[in-house]
């Protein structure tokens, strides 16, 4: 076997089409021992996390202001009540976790100083024990060490079901030992095939002890620290004023050598994404901005202009629809859309069926969201081994019709369908964006065709995406029949992404909203099938769990998948950055640099 061989057999494995088991073997039939095999991966493993980003600062500091947008304000800054994406890339530049995503799928490490392996002795045989050995000399930004305690505590706090934590579905089912100062174990119940999510990514980022030791548990919502977090990032915390901006300065003991290259850090909230591009691209006031969820021809006639471009990168994000089969009207022990409660129409199969028909996604992607999307049925699309084979889309509306027909909807005098005094008519709910508003239009004017009626309701960005337990226009609370958003896709592994369909994350009053499941659907054969795959060893039939789990919501139509998306943001012309579709665009910003 030659080189050429070799490195086309480590592709494969990088690409998951061969497991690294398979790949060693291949290795030991032509007298490649084990050991060697593993060590070729490992060398491969390193030169993808020096790839991530050619830094070319020799010094850190000196680079000026680095000025962000994103548009949908922050709110908070404690990671693990960041239930918005927006409220997640702040948090992400102060706090850090153990390893992040890059732009290629590979996990790199971050506060660990090396990704466990079984070559380095962090992963177990069976499955079961992970351990991260932690980055020495870390500091907080108040000068105290970074230790193994501060691990085992967020572990602890975001485990803490009276913490309410966004991301316990991470640390609720694990035990995590410390070994000594700067190592920790993770321990699962089964053998658990995808290990990278506790600590890691959007989930994992440390808190100090010494600040929220005194706040877990049900005093979690009180600690001064959310708002002004003291964390290990590249820039220390300056000002924060919720929903405006958000203020930071370069960590002058940062961890990594000639890091960070801009003296300050500015992140604006507020506005639109076309003003948001517009800053960027046209004006060249701002450095950079998130989540361009604009039309496709309008940044192209921006970028005309030569002062910015554009970066697109593959992701497994997805633009969807909720059908609520819970009562969105009808409040039980201090909560609407309560799982006690069933919706009086779209609660019928038939009815969800028929709305899914009446979306027509081939021209959303077209007129709308071109570079932005591709249109799809399946709730999972990347990687490409976990997306459905079977889930196809139709755009039918003479469909439609029969099918309410047959199961009884007539028409009214006012057009619109009713059966037994209920009325098919639908609040629709989404977040105030141009392109969201058109798909809106787009739907509403089919199901007229269908005698469905749709009321189109638009929330400010930064409260529909909030963690507000207090406001009902939250995306989470579902106070509507119907909604859209983008949910993100964490890591490159669709497991913790999938954790939206089981029935212990549904999100209600007990949880502050802050369940991963908003749809509040649930069906025990998902259950099953999820639970199945988070101990199953062999690849093929983990992604054959994980497929079934997707497709039971897609088929029940009460998840209406529209666009697979790609992650769109624009920067100026001289702004080296390292944009990810697998984690936050702040996940590597200690490395971003102005050439």
């Amino acid at each position: 076997m030659n080189e050429q061989e070799i490195r086309g057999l480590v592709a494969d494995v990088k690409e998951g089409t061969l497991s690294r088991r398979s790949f060693i073997k291949r290795m030991a039939a032509v007298g490649i021992a084990a050991p060697l095999a593993s060590q070729i991966l490992a060398w491969n493993d390193v030169a993808m996390a020096n790839a991530t980003l050619d830094y070319k600062p020799t010094k850190a500091g000196g680079g000026g202001p680095l000025k962000m947008l994103l548009w949908q304000a922050p709110t908070l800054l404690n990671p693990h009540f960041a239930s918005g994406t927006k409220d997640q890339i702040a948090s992400r530049i102060f706090y850090e976790p153990l390893a992040g995503w890059d732009k290629e799928g590979n996990l790199i490490p971050q506060l660990a100083a090396e990704v466990p392996s079984k070559a380095n002795g962090g992963l177990s045989a069976d499955g079961k024990v992970v351990t991260w050995k932690l980055k020495q000399g870390v500091k907080w930004h108040d000068g105290k060490p970074l230790t193994a305690d501060d691990v085992v505590f967020t572990w602890e706090y975001a485990a803490d079901p009276a913490t309410a934590a966004y991301t316990t579905g991470a640390y609720k089912d694990i035990k995590v030992e410390k070994v000594d100062d700067h190592t920790i174990k993770v321990i699962f119940k089964e053998p658990t095939p995808f290990w990278a999510d506790p600590f890691v990514g959007v989930a994992g980022m440390i808190i100090p002890k010494h600040h929220f030791g005194e706040y877990k548990g049900a005093k979690s919502r009180e600690a001064p620290a959310n708002l002004k977090p003291v964390g290990t990032g590249p820039y220390k915390f300056a000002e924060f004023k919720p929903g405006d901006i958000l203020t930071g300065t370069r960590n002058e003991n940062y961890h990594i050598k000639n890091q960070p290259h801009f003296d300050t850090l500015e992140v604006k909230g507020g506005g639109d994404a076309v003003s948001a591009a517009r800053a960027v691209l046209q004006t060249g006031e701002y450095d950079y901005a998130w989540n361009l969820q604009v039309e496709d021809e309008v940044l192209k006639r921006m970028e005309t202009g030569g002062r910015g471009k554009i970066s697109a990168v593959p992701s497994g994000d997805i633009e969807f629809i909720i059908l609520n089969t819970t009562d969105p009207w009808t409040e039980v022990d201090g909560e609407r859309s309560s799982v006690k409660t069933k919706h009086p129409t779209l609660s019928d199969p038939a009815v969800r069926q028929a709305i899914n028909l009446l979306i027509d996604r081939d021209s959303i992607q077209k007129f709308i969201y071109g570079r932005g999307g591709t249109a799809t049925a399946s709730f999972v699309n990347e990687p490409k081994q976990f997306k459905s084979p079977k889930l196809k889309y139709e755009f039918n509306i003479d469909k439609a019709n029969k099918i309410l027909d047959d199961a009884g909807w007539k028409k009214g005098a006012d057009g619109i369908r009713e059966k037994d005094g209920k009325k098919l008519k639908y609040v629709f709910q989404t977040s105030i964006n141009a392109p969201r508003q058109k798909t809106q239009a787009i739907i509403k004017q089919a199901c007229q065709r269908a005698g469905v009626d749709l009321e189109l309701k638009s929330v400010t960005a930064s409260v529909f995406f909030s963690s507000d337990v207090a406001n009902p226009d939250t995306y989470t609370k579902l106070y509507v029949d119907i909604e859209m958003y983008t949910t993100t896709q964490p890591q490159p592994d669709p497991e913790r992404f999938l954790n939206q369909f089981v029935s212990w994350e549904i999100a209600n009053k007990e949880n502050k909203w802050l369940g991963r499941n908003v749809s509040r659907y649930s069906d025990p054969a998902a259950d099953e099938a999820y639970k199945a795959a988070q101990k199953e060893l062999d690849p093929a039939k983990r992604a054959a769990l994980l497929i079934k789990v997707n497709e039971i919501f897609c088929e029940a139509n009460v998840i209406l998948p529209i666009l697979s998306r790609t992650r769109v943001a624009a920067s100026t012309t001289n702004l080296s950055h390292d944009h990810s579709g697998w984690d936050v665009d702040s996940w590597n910003i200690a490395a971003w640099y102005r050439s």
